[in-house]
């Protein structure tokens, strides 16, 4: 008879299942939301307002140019936050202004960062009277007063959406290239740099292949901070009348033309986008810093 314990010689050993990608996937979002309560919340924000960009008109009870005959009503069951002086429902604008900022945000991101990208990146490479002169403009951009710039080029392209996106990404292609090419010089000084130099690797080559690839945790940690900025740079060009032109809702301009002249008597006109544009720029802030300690080597791991 076999010892007690002793496995019989037909039984199976048991095997430890390797983990899937899935399974790593899974566990890292675990101890993202256990370590990172704040970039959740931030997250959730993020996918509210894509969430309500995109699907808007099945959000919102109301068009957003629809006219009532309730005037500056306040919030009830059938307006959730009050009308303003058109009769049009605050909440349904509200959720229409969200697919602007939203817009904005995106098309702003994707437009400036990767210029900034392909610029920061030449800028460290090939160096010398190239990246002198390059600096100097970045230098020029950063000189100007941001709001002041943007301003400058509205009056020159005039207020509309398109012009909006065009204003913002122009300045964020010429000024995030800076860090982008602080980044690119870091990695340009890796001895396997110098190895593919050696080898006969072609300046594009070398850039495609082992520069820009190691730049996409700064990328998307650039990319998820600046979002919130374009949102608050867009909504601060509405309300001072360079922005989105009327009818179409937008955050900042809902706060100049309707909150600000009737503060006093329908206070819910400037609560609603103050609140929709503060607690937006504070979620998505708080999720692009902890992509930041997540994605970033010299901050992972630390309190």
């Amino acid at each position: 008879m076999a010892a007690e314990g002793q496995v019989g010689a037909g039984a199976v050993p048991l095997t430890r299942r390797e983990p899937t990608e899935m399974d790593r996937m899974l566990r890292g979002l675990r101890k993202f939301i256990r370590k990172k309560p704040m970039g959740v919340f931030g997250a959730s924000i993020a996918i509210i307002l894509a969430f309500s960009a995109i699907f808007a008109e099945v959000i919102a009870p109301h068009g957003y140019t629809a006219n009532t005959p309730r005037v500056m009503e306040g919030p009830s069951v059938q307006h959730f936050l009050g009308t303003d002086q058109f009769g049009r429902d605050t909440f349904s604008r509200l959720v229409y202004g969200a697919r602007v900022s939203m817009l904005v945000g995106v098309a702003v991101t994707l437009a400036g960062t990767m210029p900034a990208l392909m610029l920061g990146v030449m800028s460290a490479h090939f160096g010398g009277r190239f990246d002198y002169f390059l600096q100097r403009i970045v230098d020029t951009f950063l000189a100007v007063p941001y709001l002041i710039l943007l301003i400058s080029i509205m009056m020159i392209l005039g207020p509309s959406l398109l012009n909006v996106i065009v204003a913002l990404a122009l300045r964020r292609s010429i000024v995030e290239s800076r860090v982008m090419r602080g980044a690119a010089m870091t990695i340009i000084n890796n001895p396997y740099i110098e190895a593919a130099q050696s080898l006969g690797a072609t300046n594009m080559r070398i850039m495609l292949r082992h520069i820009i690839p190691n730049l996409m945790p700064t990328l998307i940690v650039l990319g998820s901070i600046g979002f919130a900025g374009v949102i608050l740079a867009e909504a601060s060009l509405s309300f001072l009348g360079f922005g989105v032109p009327p009818p179409t809702p937008s955050w900042g301009g809902m706060l100049a033309a309707d909150g600000r002249a009737y503060m006093f008597a329908a206070p819910w006109m400037l609560i609603g986008p103050t609140m929709a544009l503060s607690v937006t720029v504070f979620g998505i802030n708080m999720f692009g810093d902890a992509l930041r300690d997540v994605l970033d080597p010299r901050l992972r791991g630390t309190a």
